[in-house]
């Protein structure tokens, strides 16, 4: 029989040593990386606000965005939510979204000399910190409708944050195409505080606005949709600020939709669970 080699015995004596590794998958950790990453993001909104580069402020507030909207989908799709990821995704929420918008509009048309220009910013952020606490609460909430699950409560953090943005966007597009007026318009101290404060009330309202997560296309519209969807891509690249500038007002035409949307799906709701009164028995069934 043939002797093992000193090389294959310390191989053994290795496998026999070697621990196996504690901890989380891989998988798991997906999500919270991308939370991560769209934090990184809007704090480099600020430094480039700071620094005058606008356009790579929004660049980045938009990349932090889309961080948002991909890390909850994902952690379902890996089977890696947690409640960690549930609280680390609402603070980057609320140093991206409620923190970084107001500090770049102050940098872009509220200059801090001013006495009233800072009240705009702590609104928002304070409404902002309040629509955030809420919808963590409402986490545990097991006794909202079913049709409720495809609307949120009042405009959600990335869209409250592309809302307060639009004189950002308004100015940049209007900066490419040298259009002078539009672009001191754009520049107006009354309208980047109207835009803070309209977008503060709407985060904090209870208006039912679409979530689109479990949202269903009827057969007849799908091939419009996705005509449409491929002609704003089209623009989003030709002309990508005022592509989103334009998003911001469709968005707002959408919420007396959301509401109508609503209200019809809770009055459908109570009518079918409307109890039905039973008919008094006939004198002919009592007489028997």
């Amino acid at each position: 029989m043939q002797k093992p080699s000193p090389g294959t015995i310390i191989m053994h004596r290795y496998r026999r040593k070697r621990r196996r590794v504690h901890g989380l998958s891989f998988n798991r950790l997906v999500p919270n990386i991308l939370t991560m990453l769209g934090l990184c993001a809007g704090l480099s909104a600020i430094k480039f606000s700071m620094t005058g580069h606008f356009t790579h402020a929004a660049a980045a507030l938009l990349l932090a965005a889309c961080m948002d909207g991909l890390d909850g989908r994902i952690a379902r799709l890996l089977k890696g939510t947690s409640r960690f990821g549930a609280e680390f995704d609402s603070l980057s929420d609320f140093v991206c979204f409620g923190v970084v918008p107001p500090f770049i509009l102050m940098l872009w048309a509220l200059p801090a000399t001013q006495r009233l220009a800072f009240i705009p910013f702590i609104f928002f952020t304070v409404c902002m910190a309040l629509r955030l606490a809420r919808f963590n609460s409402a986490l545990d909430d097991d006794t909202a409708p079913e049709y409720a699950a495809n609307f949120f409560s009042g405009v959600p953090a990335p869209a409250g944050a592309g809302l307060a943005l639009f004189p950002v966007f308004l100015g940049l597009e209007a900066k490419r195409n040298h259009l002078t007026g539009v672009e001191h318009f754009a520049h107006s101290p009354w309208l980047a505080a109207g835009c803070l404060i309209v977008t503060a009330l709407l985060l904090v309202s209870t208006l039912p606005i679409w979530s689109f997560k479990n949202f269903k296309v009827p057969s007849r519209y799908i091939l419009p949709m996705l005509v449409g969807t491929g002609a704003y891509a089209a623009i989003l690249i030709a002309e990508p600020w005022g592509a989103l500038a334009a998003a911001g007002l469709l968005y707002l035409v959408m919420i007396p939709l959301s509401r109508r949307s609503y209200w019809r799906l809770r009055r459908e709701a109570e009518e079918a669970w409307e109890p039905v009164e039973e008919e008094p028995p006939s004198a002919s069934s009592t007489s028997a």
